[in-house]
């Protein structure tokens, strides 16, 4: 299967709301448990671009939506702003298919470009695919949250993931780069 990975654009949305939809209703990764709808997804997309952070959607050769990831802040406070979470999202059919992972890679990738340092997982479920995906990608277990959500009848673990971007901590940042203005720093 070819997959390309491009930028989100509104019109994904329909389809970035199905995939998230069923993600709420049948799995683990997201601790929500009514799945929202196309209007409260579209203002959580804006959000995220208007504060620049990648949002990247998957797509086989036919042009079939496959899945979507994004950067978002993992804390709002400043100091924090050279650290992103990353979310990844897929369609039923894509799952177990490397899509996952090429999301993921194009994502440090972009990030890094970014001038962030960090990227840190929280994976709900501590869904073992997920966990092995980040583990590839270089991500290091930081610690489990045990019972950390109830959902389909059973209480949940989390799994804590990082991987440093660039040159981590080993050097002071760059304020003037994009990190330093997401909140003003």
């Amino acid at each position: 299967m070819s997959v390309s990975l491009r930028s989100a654009t509104l019109n994904d949305l329909p389809h970035i709301t199905a995939v998230y939809r069923d993600s709420v209703l049948n799995g683990t990764a997201s601790y929500e448990i009514t799945p929202p709808g196309e209007e409260e997804m579209a203002g959580r997309f804006q959000a995220i671009r208007d504060k620049g952070y990648p949002y990247l959607v998957a797509e086989d050769e036919a042009g079939a939506f496959l899945g979507y990831a994004y950067a978002s802040s993992f804390r709002t406070r400043p100091a924090y702003r050279w650290m992103v979470e990353d979310s990844i999202y897929l369609a039923p059919e894509a799952r177990g298919r490397g899509v996952g992972r090429l999301l993921l890679s194009a994502l440090i990738e972009t990030c890094q470009t970014l001038g962030f340092r960090q990227m840190v997982a929280v994976i709900g479920g501590a869904h073992p695919a997920s966990v092995a995906v980040h583990r590839a990608a270089g991500f290091s277990e930081l610690g489990l949250l045990k019972g950390a959500g109830y959902k389909h009848g059973r209480w949940l673990d989390t799994m804590l993931m990082q991987k440093s971007l660039g040159e981590g901590d080993g050097t002071d940042p760059d304020p003037s780069v994009y990190p330093g203005t997401l909140f003003g720093g």
